[in-house]
């Protein structure tokens, strides 16, 4: 019985995921409004990136509960993330680096 209190005081309470939709919502309002400002249309790309990482990071860390599980399934789920955002990143080089030697 003892057990199961430990193993359940591990996991997040319920203000904790409210504060985290919280910071959810407002991440995806500051990519709605990053959108819409033409001051940062040189740079959309890349905020835009950044904030749904994030936004990315906190889903997978709360609500797919891995922040409290073992870590060998954070680095199991990790690992060909890391790898496949790698290989995106560099089909992005090749591409925009072949756009531009065609011009």
């Amino acid at each position: 019985m003892s057990e199961q209190v430990g193993a359940a005081g591990a996991h997040a309470t319920t203000g904790t995921y409210l504060r985290v939709a919280a910071i959810l919502v407002m991440i995806t309002l500051i990519e709605v409004g990053v959108f819409y400002v033409p001051a940062f249309q040189t740079v959309l790309v890349p905020v835009l990136l950044v904030l749904s990482a994030v936004k990315f990071a906190l889903v997978v860390m709360f609500y797919m509960h891995l922040k409290f599980d073992n870590r060998f399934f954070a680095f199991l789920f990790g690992g060909p993330l890391i790898l496949a955002l790698a290989v995106a990143v560099s089909l992005l080089f090749i591409f925009y680096g072949a756009v531009r030697l065609r011009s």
